[in-house]
Parts: C-alpha cells; sequence; structure tokens
C-alpha cells in the first residue's frame, strides 16, 4: 500500500491506517451509498429527472461512436454549434448506472446556451478498467470528427461525478479536451482492490500504476477538481492530494469544496443554472478564454 502518513490530508484518511482496518472498515471507506441515508430517494429522483429530460429532448439521443452495446452519445446540442460543450462522464464506480440516469443535470450549462453531451460505456466486468479508459478517447475521437454534424462543434469542457471524475482525470489528454471538470472522483485505486468493489474490477497492478490520476505525470490543461464537504474521507482525500500535485507541477486548476454537499446532491448543483458545480464550469470557460459569447445566461 502506498505510504500516505506525510500527505496533509483536510480529514483523517482511512488509507492512513489501512493494514488495521477490518474488511467491513475497508468496504465502508468507499460506500458512498452506504455513507448517504437517503441516496435511494436521491438516485430516484435523478432518474426520473433524466427520463424527463431525454423526453424533452429526443433528437440527438442514442447515437453509436463504437461496436459495443454501451458505445452511444446523448447529444444535446445548443442552437449555436459554436457554443461550449459539457462532456458529462456517468460514475458508478465503473461497473453501474448508464449515461441516461444523468441527463437532468445539464439543464445548469445548457440554461446558459451551452451544448451538452453524455457518453456511454462498457462496465466491468464485461469490460476492464483499461479498455473502459480506451472506450472514453474512442467517444471523443468519434465527437471530434463527427460532432459538428450533429451541431456541436465549440470547445469541450470535459467532466464527469464519481467514476466519471477518474475518467475525466484520465482523458484530459485528448486533444478535443479544453479544460476539465472533476466532480467527487477517484483517483488512486490501490485500495480499492482491498474493497467489495474488486470482485468485478479485478484490478492488476499494472493497471492500479497506469491508471490511477495520482501516480501519473500531471497533464498541463486547466481542470477544477470538486468535492463535497460531507463525502467520505476517501474521496475528499483524492480530490484534494489530486489538486495539491497539480499545484505542485504548475498544472493550472481550482480546488471546489461544495459546503456540506453528499457524494449524491451535490450534483443539484450542476442541474440548476445558478448552482455553485454550473458556474464553476461558466468560470473554466472564462479562464480558458473559450466560448466568451456563451459563459453567460442564454437568452
Amino acid at each position: 500500500m502506498k505510504d500516505l502518513t506525510n500527505v496533509a490530508f483536510a480529514v483523517a484518511d482511512p488509507r492512513s491506517t489501512w493494514t488495521s482496518l477490518t474488511q467491513g472498515e475497508r468496504d465502508a471507506a468507499y460506500d458512498n451509498n452506504g455513507a448517504v441515508a437517503d441516496s435511494p430517494a436521491l438516485i430516484e429522483k435523478r432518474n426520473r429527472g433524466s427520463a424527463a429530460y431525454r423526453k424533452a429532448h429526443p433528437a440527438g439521443l442514442d447515437i453509436p461512436y463504437g461496436p459495443k452495446e454501451r458505445n452511444r452519445w446523448d447529444l444535446y446540442p445548443a442552437k449555436n454549434a459554436d457554443a461550449p460543450c459539457l462532456v458529462f462522464i456517468h460514475g458508478g464506480y465503473w461497473q453501474r448506472n448508464t449515461r441516461e440516469d444523468f441527463a437532468t443535470f445539464m439543464a445548469g450549462v445548457q440554461a446558459h446556451g451551452w451544448s451538452a453531451a453524455l457518453p456511454g460505456y462498457s462496465l466491468a466486468p464485461e469490460a476492464k478498467l483499461g479498455d473502459i479508459v480506451g472506450e472514453i478517447r474512442a467517444a471523443l475521437d468519434w465527437l471530434k470528427a463527427e460532432g459538428p454534424k450533429h451541431g456541436i462543434a465549440g470547445p469541450v469542457i470535459l467532466s464527469g461525478w464519481s467514476a466519471g471524475g477518474h475518467l475525466t482525470a484520465m482523458a484530459l489528454d485528448h486533444p478535443l479536451v479544453a479544460a476539465g471538470f472533476a466532480i467527487s472522483g477517484v483517483y488512486d485505486l490501490e485500495a480499492l482492490r482491498d474493497t467489495k468493489l474488486n470482485q468485478l474490477l479485478q484490478l492488476t497492478d499494472d493497471e492500479i500504476a497506469t491508471l490511477s490520476p495520482l501516480r501519473l505525470p500531471m497533464v498541463n490543461k486547466p481542470m477544477t477538481i470538486a468535492y463535497g464537504t460531507a463525502e467520505l474521507p476517501a474521496l475528499v482525500n483524492d480530490s484534494r492530494n489530486l489538486h495539491a500535485m497539480r499545484a505542485a507541477a504548475h498544472a493550472p486548476g481550482v480546488l471546489l469544496p461544495v459546503a456540506h454537499a453528499n457524494h449524491f446532491n451535490i450534483l443539484e448543483q450542476l442541474a440548476d443554472p445558478e448552482g455553485q458545480l454550473t458556474l464553476a464550469a461558466l468560470d473554466l470557460a472564462r479562464a480558458c478564454k473559450i466560448g466568451e459569447s456563451h459563459t453567460g445566461r442564454a437568452a
């Protein structure tokens, strides 16, 4: 296990005493559903809202970018094809959920005249984590080549939540991506191997070394890293540690703690046009000097 004893933690990190923890304690360290008492209600609200959003915006749904069943895009183009586009990668520890479940959270940036796009990807155990990372890159390749034909030609801010935050960090160097916006992500995979999550992931030493953003060279593109202050300590510290490593490498970006937010309700700040995450996306676009005519509220 990587030595975390010299890291300046925001809150006590269970991984600093990992070898002394029981199996149950290790599982609980990454159990977001168990940590949020009303997570079933929040998930049901999310899924219901996303179904309504997709029904209201049916034109660009289920567009294939690759050969696998889940290799599909949901595209929500703005009126202006050159507007910034938020590409949002769903979470679920790389083994559950779908892009369809997260459409409702595109409402915030779309109210400001942006496009939005959600890629699907294969899940473990049918796909290894490296394959999933590859699928996201293939999806971005497709969007770069084909997006303009579907009304999306503007600069891309790549975003994602939870596992999607990890995939955002892994694809930040893609040539299509102008900036990243990682939310509530997992950025060091080693401890996951000692939890029940690994039953489907089956992480290898090589995957931990090459697919953990905290173990890789920092990408010199702007990236905002957000987390809820009521999230599990392991995730809070991953976000803070990734920002610290990026800052040490002079990679630009903001660390954004969302006060009192947990792993699930943090995304409500992205659905709201005036929410903290929506405004952070607009700020990120301004910092990149992209889409400056599309960073205010749409008329």
